[in-house]
């Protein structure tokens, strides 16, 4: 909704969901599913692990739900994750709306390339994983980093974690 002053206000933040493949010391691979909130730049769960089925992303999204509350959108590409039966289940089971961008148009959830480039650049690139319990305590400790020490241009250089509006509304200038 658009206020007379050009504010932009959300009830519920639009959240955006993206799954990259990580190749480990020993030519092992592991997927990440990196789960963020688009108004508050925060990332909300970064999860490591072997395989991320549909199931499993419709699950973390469900945990999601009980702490963060319902987004009115997530936003995502079309990977077999991501487009499976069980997202499918899930979206009608919460009423959460789901839109995937077009095939071969990146820009369409710029923010969510943009992170992933910042993951891959500044983590993945920078750390060789032995296990991948190691490479899920990293990434946990670089997700605290984002949210909780690094300023964000977008919310006026602070942490997404400081910027956290009351009440669940989201303003954007």
């Amino acid at each position: 909704m658009f206020t007379d002053d050009g504010v932009v206000m959300l009830q519920g933040a639009s959240a955006a969901v993206g799954i990259a493949s990580v190749r480990g010391k020993y030519e092992s691979r592991f997927q990440i599913l990196a789960i963020f909130d688009v108004c508050t730049r925060e990332c909300l769960a970064a999860i490591a692990d072997t395989s991320i089925s549909g199931r499993r992303v419709a699950r973390e999204l469900t945990q999601l739900l009980a702490w963060r509350g319902k987004p009115k959108v997530i936003v995502s590409d079309n990977g077999t994750e991501l487009t499976s039966n069980a997202i499918i289940l899930w979206t009608e089971d919460t009423k959460v709306g789901w839109h995937y961008i077009d095939p071969g148009k990146p820009i369409q959830n710029a923010f969510s390339e943009s992170f992933n480039g910042r993951l891959r650049d500044e983590f993945l690139n920078e750390t060789l994983f032995a296990s991948l319990a190691q490479a899920r305590v990293a990434l946990e400790e670089w997700r605290r980093d984002y949210n909780e020490v690094r300023p964000h241009s977008r919310i006026g250089w602070l942490a997404p974690a400081v910027d956290q509006p009351p009440a669940n509304w989201i303003e954007l200038r």
